[in-house]
């Protein structure tokens, strides 16, 4: 009797409880003009997915000339695109040389130059009435190499370099140049003559542009010449010092003796200019029609802010502190 009472008081409470929920009054509605005003309020604090691009540039490029800076210019047209993927940036690599000649008839619009325009290429551009604006862009050192595995070979003069190489030539050997060494046949490589580095290796090693013996194998393709050197124990090559800071694992840098003791090429030997003679500037060319687009003034712009920390990375050296601002400000 007892256990049936607690029964049904237990129940009792149990009605009373459900009773008092269902009689609670249930959480406002928001007011409609609250909802507008929070979603408004959402929109305002996130960014539309829509936005519109930094600024819509579209248009062409064309880049053609020297084999040394393609690797600079390549890298900052990559890194660019990415900002402005509307923008077509192709490059060619004829060698300065090559790319001068369709600059000069405005066929393209940049020429990267390993060295400064001759004065028979900037008459030819006045006469077609093609203007342009010279940019500094980094520096690099003219690298000569040999096969990893020599083991002979650790430096040469300026003068051992000019017998090697100059016009009328008699080396065939490697005891040819020092007695000591192998009499193995030197195998030689070097920046074809349409090439900024050949114009300037022949000026700085045999005091004439373009004197050189014939017995070379050229190419204005630098991975031509470095797969030649990494191919035979006994080869000799050129070129730019990018292309031996990306295949060390093949190539020896050899010190070269200007008068004051060997100087290996290095980031810091060819900054300080200590690397003599063979540290060099390195150049953009671009039309001043070119330079009235937007989107290529925009390029340079870039080229010479945040491209220039590209530099180092594919293996140049850049500028001094403050000359970037100096090159910025011929944009006018």
């Amino acid at each position: 009797m007892k256990q049936n009472k607690w029964i049904l008081t237990l129940l009792f409470v149990m009605v009373a409880m459900l009773g008092v929920t269902a009689c609670s009054p249930a959480a406002p509605a928001a007011e409609p003009a609250a909802t507008e005003a929070a979603t408004e309020a959402m929109a305002t604090e996130a960014p539309a997915a829509t936005e519109e691009p930094m600024a819509a540039l579209s248009g062409e490029i064309i880049i053609d000339g020297s084999s040394t800076v393609f690797p600079i210019t390549e890298a900052v047209a990559e890194e660019f695109r990415m900002i402005y993927p509307d923008v077509e940036v192709p490059i060619g690599v004829s060698g300065t040389g090559g790319g001068f000649k369709k600059f000069v008839i405005m066929e393209t619009d940049i020429n990267d130059a390993s060295r400064p325009i001759k004065d028979a290429e900037a008459a030819e551009a006045a006469a077609n009435g093609v203007e342009f604006v010279e940019f500094t862009i980094a520096y690099d050192g003219l690298s000569v190499l040999v096969n990893i595995e020599n083991d002979f070979v650790d430096s040469l003069t300026m003068e051992e370099l000019n017998m090697i190489w100059k016009a009328d030539s008699t080396v065939m050997t490697w005891q040819d140049v020092r007695p000591e060494w192998p009499a193995e046949t030197i195998k030689l490589y070097g920046a074809g003559t349409d090439s900024g580095t050949f114009d300037y290796f022949t000026e700085e090693v045999n005091g004439e542009t373009g004197s050189i013996r014939t017995d070379f194998t050229p190419s204005e393709d630098d991975n031509v010449l470095v797969q030649g050197i990494a191919g035979d124990k006994y080869a000799l090559g050129f070129f730019g010092y990018a292309y031996y800071i990306e295949n060390t694992d093949k190539l020896k840098a050899v010190k070269i003796d200007s008068g004051s003791g060997p100087v290996e090429p290095t980031f810091d030997t060819i900054k300080d200019g200590s690397y003599a003679p063979l540290s060099r500037p390195l150049f953009l060319y671009v039309t001043k029609e070119a330079l009235a687009k937007e989107h290529v003034r925009a390029f340079i712009t870039y080229y010479l802010t945040e491209g220039t920390a590209l530099i180092t990375e594919v293996g140049y050296v850049p500028l001094e502190d403050g000359r970037y601002a100096e090159e910025l400000a011929k944009l006018g």
